[in-house]
């Protein structure tokens, strides 16, 4: 899915988060998001999903404006993981995942044999297949960002908005879902704090700064030492990782502020 944003400005309660984002996503691009606490990510991604309106500019999903569609619409071409979720204590792990297929029902339809299928693929791809019947209070943190990404993919729309989808996750289970992410063929929208797994995963990389968002680019491009140092306010060394031949930053504690 392709995605164009043009003069953004987001705010919350009055107070201008962002201004004048402009954006363009080709389909199947990876696209990260990276800044300071407070400077935007998760507003940003909110008003890119629809679930917050701009306070000016305008969104368009493949050429249509995304104010323009209803919430059934919207949720068939974008699918949302937060980054803070208050779920249901009274569900079952895939009475929760099957939620993600609510808006590919027709009205009044219950879940069929083929759904229970994506239900238990989705949970498999998030190494939690076993969970299925578990209730959703049992779950640890880890365990709970994976159903809701699990629940994500079951949505299967071909946008995917993930804010900080490896909070809580071990480094087998952030790694897992990075690998994930690459192989999904889906436009994917990921804020993420690690400036070395945003390297390492996306295509491009938006940096929020100062009610800004500079122009995407390259990791190896957007993320240099000078930057970080700015942005930051930390000194860093780039180096290039043996393996994947991505940048990869080695931080030096400083007391300079951002």
């Amino acid at each position: 899915m392709r995605l164009r944003a043009s003069g953004l400005d987001c705010a919350i309660g009055g107070r201008t988060i962002l201004r004048g984002v402009d954006l363009a996503v080709e389909p199947g691009e990876v696209l990260g998001f990276v800044g300071p606490n407070g400077s935007g990510k998760s507003t940003l991604l909110r008003v890119l999903a629809g679930i917050r309106a701009p306070a000016a500019g305008r969104i368009l999903l493949d050429g249509q404006p995304l104010s323009a569609l209803s919430a059934r619409q919207r949720a068939r071409r974008i699918a949302m993981v937060g980054q803070e979720e208050e779920l249901p204590a009274d569900l079952l792990v895939g009475e929760l995942v099957a939620l993600g297929l609510v808006p590919h029902r027709a009205p009044w339809a219950g879940g069929d044999r083929r759904e229970r299928e994506t239900v238990r693929k989705a949970l498999s791809t998030v190494d939690l297949e076993d969970a299925v019947d578990r209730p959703v209070e049992q779950l640890s943190g880890g365990e709970r960002r994976r159903v809701l990404l699990a629940r994500g993919l079951a949505q299967d729309a071909p946008l995917l908005v993930l804010d900080e989808p490896t909070n809580h996750l071990d480094i087998r289970h952030q790694l897992h879902l990075l690998d994930l992410v690459r192989g999904l063929d889906r436009t994917v929208l990921l804020a993420l704090h690690d400036l070395n797994l945003a390297a390492d995963v996306c295509d491009r990389v938006v940096v929020l700064h100062n009610g800004e968002a500079r122009p995407a680019a390259v990791p190896a491009e957007a993320l240099t030492p000078s930057l970080v140092r700015e942005v930051f306010g930390v000194r860093a060394t780039r180096v290039t990782h043996p393996d994947t031949g991505r940048p990869h930053l080695l931080f030096t504690p400083t007391l300079e502020r951002p």
